[in-house]
C-alpha cells in the first residue's frame, strides 16, 4: 500500500536511515563490549578493567578513563579510583542496555556507519564470559535498529587451540544463524547482498596454536555451508601478509586464504607510529596491496574488496605493568587527531573507498575513539583535547572524506 506524501514523510522522518548493504563509501569500527565490573550470575568481576577481579592501584588494565557523564547514573559503576578534583571515578557496563544504546547513539550522532562487534572464540563457551557476550550481543542488535547503524559479527581466533575453530567458531555460527537468527536483522552488514562475516586473526607469525588449514576450512565454511553459508567472509590478516614477512605466516597458503576471501583488512596497529611515515605506507604498501587484490581477483573473475585499517594512537603501559614489563604512556602519541587523519588520507589516495577504524571502546591499548575523560584518575592517559568526542567526530570526517564530502588533504580538518 503506498502511503500518501505526509504520512510517508512522517514515516521516513521517524525512522532512522539505514544503508546495511556494502562497504564503500563507509566508515566502520571495531566494537569490543567486553567490559564489566561484574558478570551476573557468575561472580566474574572487573572483566578487563582490572587483574585478579581486583579494579584499584597496581590492579588497572585500562590505559584510559571512560567518559560516562552521557550515562543515566543507574548505569554507571563507582570504583576505588578519583579525579583530580576529588570526584569518584566511574566506569560503565557492556551489558547494559542503556550503556550501548549511548555508544550507538554516539556513533550516529558523529556519523559512523556501523560496527564490527568482536566475538572471541576462546571465550564464547566460557562460563565466565559467555553470558556476557550474550547480552552484548543482544543489546548491539536492538541498538544497532534504534540508531540506524548496521553491525557484523568478527571472531577473533586468537587464543585458540587446535580443532576449535570447528569445533567452537563454526558451532557458534551455526548458534547465531539457526537460533539467534543474527542474519535476520535489517541492520545487519551485507557486502555485495550478503551477510558480512568477519575473521581476525589468520596468517600471523606469533606461534598461534591453530593452523592456516584449519582457517581455510573457516571461510569455505562460512560461505559455502548448506545452512550456516551464503555469506561474505572478511579476513584480518597481519599487514604484510602480501610481501610474506615481519608479522606475517610465509605459508603460500596465506595467500590462497585471502584469494578465497570476499574482503581482506590488514591490521595496521603498531606498525608505524608517525605521520611522515604514511607515504611510504601508501606506495609500499596501500597501493601494491590493493593491486595484488585487483589482479587476483580478476583472475578469478571475481572482486575482492580492501578494508584497511586506521588508529588513533597506542599506550598499553598499565597493562604491560600486570605481565611485568615496562611499557611508554602513550607508546604513539595522537597528535591531536593528525596521526589518524594521515592514516585515512594515506588509505584514501592508494584507492580505499572503506575504512576500519580500531577501536571504539579499546580502553585497555589506547585505541579508543569513544568519549574518554579528559581529566582521568592519576596513572591513566589523558586525552589530548578537551573535547571528549574529539575522535568520534574525526571518525565521522574520515567518513565525509571517503564519500567526496570532504577533501583527502594533509592537514586534518578544523573542527567548527
Amino acid at each position: 500500500m503506498r502511503l500518501p506524501l505526509p504520512a510517508l514523510l512522517l514515516f521516513l522522518t521517524a525512522t532512522p536511515l539505514l544503508a546495511a548493504d556494502g562497504l564503500s563509501g563507509k566508515v566502520f569500527i571495531g566494537y569490543q563490549g567486553w567490559f564489566a565490573p561484574t558478570v551476573e550470575g557468575t561472580g566474574a568481576r572487573w572483566v578487563h578493567y582490572g587483574h585478579q577481579g581486583k579494579f584499584e592501584p597496581a590492579h588497572a588494565s585500562v590505559e584510559m578513563w571512560p567518559d560516562v557523564s552521557d550515562l543515566p547514573a543507574a548505569d554507571r559503576v563507582a570504583t576505588a579510583f578519583k579525579h583530580p578534583d576529588g570526584r569518584p571515578a566511574e566506569v560503565f557496563s557492556s551489558a547494559r542496555p542503556a550503556t550501548v544504546d549511548t555508544h550507538f547513539a554516539w556513533m550516529k550522532e558523529h556519523g559512523v556507519d556501523g560496527a564490527f562487534l568482536q566475538r572471541f572464540g576462546a571465550s564464547v563457551n566460557s562460563k565466565g564470559v559467555a553470558p556476557h557476550l550474550a547480552r552484548v550481543l543482544d543489546n548491539v542488535r536492538k541498538s544497532a535498529g534504534t540508531h540506524g547503524r548496521s553491525y557484523c559479527i568478527m571472531y577473533d581466533l586468537s587464543g585458540l587451540k587446535r580443532g576449535q575453530i570447528r569445533s567452537v567458531v563454526m558451532e557458534d555460527w551455526r548458534r547465531l544463524v539457526t537460533e539467534a537468527k543474527v542474519r535476520d536483522d535489517r541492520t545487519y552488514l551485507k557486502h555485495a547482498g550478503k551477510p558480512l562475516v568477519a575473521v581476525w586473526g589468520i596468517g600471523f607469525n606469533d606461534n598461534r596454536d591453530y593452523t592456516l588449514a584449519e582457517c581455510m576450512e573457516l571461510v569455505k565454511f562460512l560461505q559455502n555451508d548448506p545452512a550456516a553459508g551464503g555469506n561474505a567472509v572478511m579476513v584480518g590478516v597481519p599487514f604484510y601478509w602480501r610481501t610474506s614477512n615481519r608479522d606475517a605466516d610465509p605459508d603460500p597458503l596465506l595467500h590462497e586464504i585471502i584469494a578465497q576471501a570476499d574482503v581482506v583488512s590488514p591490521w595496521s596497529v603498531g606498525r608505524y607510529a608517525k605521520p611522515q611515515q604514511l607515504t611510504k605506507m601508501r606506495t609500499d604498501v596501500y597501493e601494491p596491496d590493493i593491486k595484488w587484490l585487483a589482479d587476483r581477483g580478476a583472475k578469478g573473475a571475481r572482486e575482492i574488496a580492501y578494508l584497511p585499517v586506521v588508529f588513533p594512537g597506542f599506550s598499553w603501559r598499565n597493562l604491560q605493568k600486570l605481565r611485568g614489563k615496562d611499557a611508554p604512556l602513550d607508546a604513539i602519541p595522537r597528535l591531536g587527531g593528525q596521526f589518524m587523519w594521515s592514516q585515512a588520507v594515506a588509505a584514501r589516495r592508494a584507492g580505499a573507498n572503506t575504512i576500519y577504524v580500531a577501536m571504539f571502546d579499546e580502553i585497555d591499548e589506547g585505541t579508543a575513539v569513544f568519549k574518554v575523560s579528559a581529566d582521568p584518575p592519576e596513572g591513566f592517559l589523558k586525552l589530548d583535547t578537551p573535547r571528549s568526542d574529539h575522535y568520534l567526530w574525526l571518525t565521522g570526517e574520515v567518513g565525509r572524506m571517503l564519500r567526496g564530502q570532504a577533501e583527502a588533504r594533509d592537514e586534518m580538518p578544523a573542527r567548527k
